[in-house]
């Protein structure tokens, strides 16, 4: 009886935990200085983590400027934009650096099946980390049969890439903002990978948005300004030029061939690097898969339609999902290079009447994908990464609507309700090492709270979630305020 593994091939490294609660359970801290310097300053200082000695590089890409009722013989014709001051790493010295690190000895190589045995008839599959997941298992025996060279002897690994990105606001006042692309290692515990101090999070690019002046250099080459909807163009366009410049020559050599690494414990493995998730908010996401904002297909991972969201959570929503998932496919792509001939080629605005009659049945844009140009030879649907974020998606998301709605029913209900639940949130010691902080303010206000503090909310709100619910069957069964009698505790 218990938990057990099962492996496809005996594992060659057999990772030492020694984790604990305490270990586990770092306060996010951030360290000030009285010192500060400029950024010009930093940059020039080598020390520091983003100089060229630590591999990092400034890059411009190009996109392409549409303009309606003006045609070119080709697109390669269309005038390009330069954007400056991509700020990135290779892909492939990341892998490297963190494989070749006595951290590798913590990653779990081989994936396995987590098996709990409930009774001598009877084992039930448990899901716990990114490395006990069939998409894991998938990838390690995809790798295990490729053909290999006569003298290739080596073990080859996934290298699982877990990519988010996240367009911040850095100021309360002014627009200083800040868009970085991060890359965290499935083959590591979550455990690991959720403490701060384990430096887990791997920075692979800090990228601009389009420029200041982009109406002026629109306005230099057709001499007019440019539409709304060739601005939003253009911003997925810059989107997907950033991801065809991590995905370079070196990291699609390494995807079909593997990099040879001699590992932290002293093992040379090669290395397959694959995507497994993309965590990012609502709007980065349909960046990345190509479709409108909330648009008729509004899911990045299926086709349903919005008319349909309604039946969220039915045993016929959840078939749709299922049989209606986002594929990647030569057709999907020859309908975006059609919308592109016809927008080049042929002067049609960018969402004219001609390009939607090709893409709206799927929500799609004309945006041809890094993802989709660089790996759909090789059998990646890059739709299938764009996972659930719970920070964006859940805690600032649906719990947060739900929570507000919930404050207006207590502010409904009148009398000491609201009160008393600020009262009970204040009355809660902390637990653990920053896992739940104290509240100061009232919780009802909810005055510039953070993703971390909602999640806070949850955690310790069970009784009066129960409390507030009762509130709102009995003001609309009885159109009254419960009474104390009435009360239960969950």
């Amino acid at each position: 009886m218990g938990l057990y593994r099962v492996y496809p091939t005996r594992p060659t490294l057999f990772p030492q935990t020694g984790t604990s609660l305490d270990t586990l359970c770092d306060s996010p801290m951030l360290q000030t200085g009285s010192k500060k310097r400029l950024i010009a300053q930093y940059l020039e200082d080598h020390s520091n983590p983003f100089s060229a000695r630590n591999g990092w590089k400034e890059s411009s890409v190009y996109i392409r400027l549409p303009k309606e009722k003006v045609k070119w013989p080709s697109e390669d014709d269309a005038p390009k934009l330069e954007i400056k001051g991509v700020r990135h790493r290779s892909l492939i010295d990341i892998i490297k650096e963190v494989f070749e690190d006595g951290v590798a000895t913590t990653f779990h190589m081989t994936p396995f099946r987590h098996m709990w045995k409930v009774s001598e008839e009877r084992s039930i599959e448990v899901y716990l980390e990114a490395y006990t997941s069939p998409a894991m298992m998938e990838a390690y025996v995809e790798v295990n049969s490729l053909p290999r060279e006569p003298d290739d002897n080596l073990e080859h690994v996934v290298a699982s890439l877990m990519m988010y990105s996240d367009s911040t606001h850095l100021s309360n006042f002014g627009d200083a903002s800040l868009w970085p692309f991060y890359v965290f290692f499935g083959n590591e515990s979550k455990y690991t990978r959720g403490k701060p101090t384990a430096s887990a999070c791997h920075h692979v690019a800090y990228i601009p948005t389009l420029p200041d002046d982009f109406q002026d250099s629109y306005f230099g080459f057709f001499e007019d300004a440019s539409s709304s909807e060739v601005y939003t163009y253009c911003k997925r366009e810059l989107m997907q030029a950033i991801w065809k410049l991590l995905l370079d020559e070196d990291f699609m050599h390494a995807y079909e061939h593997g990099i040879v690494i001699r590992c932290g414990d002293g093992i040379t493995r090669r290395v397959f690097p694959r995507f497994f998730t993309y965590s990012a908010d609502y709007p980065e996401k349909i960046l990345l898969a190509g479709i409108k904002f909330l648009g008729e297909c509004l899911c990045p991972r299926c086709l349903i339609k919005k008319a349909d969201v309604s039946e969220m959570g039915t045993e016929g929503d959840m078939h749709d999902r299922l049989a209606l998932q986002c594929v990647d496919t030569q057709v999907r792509r020859k309908k975006i290079d059609h919308a592109w001939k016809l927008i080049f080629q042929r002067g049609a605005p960018v969402d004219g009447k001609r390009v939607k009659s090709i893409l709206n049945s799927e929500s799609l844009v004309p945006t041809r994908n890094a993802f989709s140009d660089r790996l759909l030879t090789f059998g990646f649907n890059f739709f299938l990464m764009l996972v659930v974020d719970m920070l964006h998606e859940f805690e600032l998301g649906v719990w947060k609507a739900i929570f507000t709605h919930l404050m207006r029913i207590a502010h409904a209900a009148g009398g000491n309700v609201v009160k008393d639940l600020n009262w009970r949130y204040r009355r809660v010691p902390t637990f653990g090492r920053g896992t739940i902080w104290r509240f100061h303010r009232n919780a009802s206000a909810m005055k510039r709270l953070a993703a971390r503090d909602f999640e806070d909310l949850l955690q310790v709100s069970i009784y009066d979630l129960c409390e507030l619910l009762l509130i709102l069957i009995d003001f609309k069964f009885n159109f009254s305020a419960p009474s104390q009698s009435s009360r239960i505790y969950c």
